[in-house]
């Protein structure tokens, strides 16, 4: 059949038509086609959203779960004695746990830890220097007679390893906590080294979304930035040394400056100690017992140093 004039025309028409479509979404020189771009912006303008909204919901997750968790800080502090070291044997055990739970295949001797944990407290709580020596001596014999007594003795010389090694690092630091709440004002200074801690490691988790550029330690914590991390140290001194100085009378203004400072330059140590610690064992939180904010050691890695930090520092000063 013989095309007429009004086909062709018509068939013209859409040839034209074809022809601009296919420049429209020809490649515009950036590698990608101009008629893409605008779906692709969409696509990446919905993912930053999302993100943001997982973010600020993360972060009114974690106020919720802390405002408890601050209360009940706040009560055993205050209360002392026996309450704040019965509180911190439990809060030891469960962190024990939590450790000696990631470290399964080396099969720890956990009761030894347990009992070295609540020793060391309680050796702090009721003696002195002395009785916790003694407590951290008699733990080697404990454990080595208790991994006896198991049916096999595959890993042995890791197992107690891993042992001591929890009771070292979370049994010495709780054990320090309740030397530094027995000190002249030590209710007030032991709000003062967690409010350091604290206020220090949110100032460096803001910071270094802010500003962090430059990967404190890439090889253990590689979210972790140096810009975050002076942050953290500023913000945990400033608020150290604000807090003792507004409602402290006893506090002299340098004194609390160096506490806050020694405070604060130990809570990233505390956590980057942890990340090595996970990142060893393969995980990213040790447990759910403070919802978002992970487990007892994701909480108080930190505290683990600071505590101890926090007495010597008291000491040094004058208390």
């Amino acid at each position: 059949m013989i095309e007429g004039s009004g086909d062709r025309e018509s068939a013209a028409s859409r040839r034209a038509a074809e022809r601009r479509s296919a420049a429209a979404g020809r490649d515009d020189g950036s590698g990608r086609r101009r008629g893409g771009r605008s779906a692709e912006a969409g696509e990446e303008a919905t993912g930053r959203r999302r993100r943001r909204g997982s973010r600020r919901s993360e972060t009114w997750a974690r106020v919720l779960f802390a405002i408890p968790a601050i209360a009940f800080a706040i009560f055993i502090v205050v209360e002392g004695g026996f309450v704040f070291s019965v509180a911190l044997v439990g809060l030891g055990i469960v962190a024990l746990h939590e450790l000696y739970s990631l470290m399964e295949r080396v099969r720890p001797v956990k009761l030894a830890g347990f009992i070295m944990v609540a020793a060391l407290v309680l050796a702090a709580a009721f003696g002195d220097e002395f009785w916790i020596l003694l407590a951290l001596v008699l733990a080697f014999p404990i454990t080595f007679v208790l991994a006896l007594t198991r049916p096999g003795r595959d890993d042995v010389s890791w197992a107690i390893a891993a042992t001591m090694f929890g009771g070292l690092w979370i049994g010495l630091a709780f054990a320090h906590a309740v030397l530094l709440r027995d000190l002249p004002h030590g209710a007030a200074l032991v709000i003062d080294v967690l409010i350091g801690t604290f206020v220090g490691d949110t100032a460096a988790y803001f910071g270094g979304r802010a500003w962090g550029r430059r990967a404190l330690a890439p090889l253990i914590s590689p979210n972790k930035t140096l810009e975050g991390a002076v942050a953290g140290v500023v913000g945990g001194t400033l608020a150290f040394w604000l807090f003792a100085i507004s409602y402290q009378d006893f506090f002299d203004g340098r004194d609390a400056l160096i506490m806050g400072l020694a405070v604060a330059i130990a809570t990233p140590a505390g956590d980057l100690f942890q990340s090595l610690v996970k990142r060893d064992l393969g995980t990213k939180d040790t447990g759910r017992l403070f919802g978002p904010h992970g487990g007892v050691l994701d909480r108080l890695d930190a505290v683990f140093f600071t505590a101890v930090t926090g007495y010597y520092a008291a000491v040094a000063v004058g208390f």
